[in-house]
């Protein structure tokens, strides 16, 4: 049995507490993941861990203990913690006695091009971490190469969006770019971009999304798309609203519009 940190005055505590808040993040480029198949998930994509911690009491998984045992033979630092320490500092109200420090990534936009990249969304500042980590598991079920975070909004590696991406974080490159850039990479490399307005006049199921490389374009929760980033769509769809609603919510609808992308790819 190794040696069981109890103390919330141990280094590695504080530096957890320090990553929940998004000043920890970025000043050091690390960030938490928790929970076992999200840790499974980042190590499988082979994202690079810092420190492994885990509580050998709360872990009933013989995959998580697989887990620990693997990731400790390979030189990563795993740290023990007792049971109501971890739980202390866990951010789930029942944790799985595990969580990861990770480095995090970034994706060039330079590095984006056609041939690997064919069907994707792009956000424009979303405002709700659990959205953002949404539409990302969204992508992974519709089989789409990933995500553009636009004009800031949401941080990347926020906890509600590391946790609502349910894994799919550490398979889809998500890249973070001015709205400009974005637009001057897209006409570079021959995109259709499709833009997402319930003021639009062209219905989504109407609209024959072809098999040119393709981007969603979803527009701010509260504000959607601004006059300046529809213009610089291709073309505007909507979806029919027929009760009082006049809009969804903004996961809801990349799901519906990136459904039916894939239907016709």
């Amino acid at each position: 049995m190794p040696e069981l940190i109890s103390s919330h005055a141990n280094p590695l505590v504080k530096q957890i507490r320090s990553l929940r808040q998004k000043k920890g993040r970025e000043e050091t480029g690390l960030f938490l993941v928790e929970g076992i198949h999200p840790v499974g998930e980042a190590v499988e994509a082979g994202w690079h861990l810092e420190t492994l911690v885990y509580a050998p009491d709360l872990l009933t998984s013989e995959f998580a203990h697989h887990l620990v045992d693997e990731q400790s033979r390979r030189g990563v630092h795993c740290v023990a913690l007792t049971r109501p320490l971890f739980a202390d500092i866990a951010d789930k109200d029942n944790p799985q006695g595990i969580l990861a420090i990770l480095h995090q990534r970034r994706v060039a936009l330079e590095n984006v091009t056609p041939e690997h990249f064919t069907f994707g969304a792009a956000a424009v500042s979303p405002q709700d971490p659990g959205n953002v980590g949404t539409i990302l598991r969204t992508l992974e079920a519709v089989g789409a190469d990933g995500l553009f975070l636009l004009d800031g909004g949401v941080e990347l590696y926020h906890p509600s969006v590391v946790r609502a991406s349910m894994g799919t974080l550490f398979w889809k490159p998500v890249v973070q770019a001015s709205f400009d850039e974005f637009v001057q990479w897209r006409q570079k490399n021959g995109y259709q971009l499709v833009g997402s307005s319930a003021h639009a006049g062209t219905d989504y199921r109407r609209f024959q999304w072809g098999n040119k490389p393709t981007i969603l374009l979803l527009g701010n929760e509260q504000k959607g798309l601004s006059p300046e980033q529809i213009a610089a769509c291709d073309v505007v769809v909507s979806m029919p609203m027929k009760g009082r609603v006049s809009s969804l919510n903004l996961a809801v609808a990349a799901g519906v519009l990136l459904y039916r992308m894939m239907e016709n790819k």
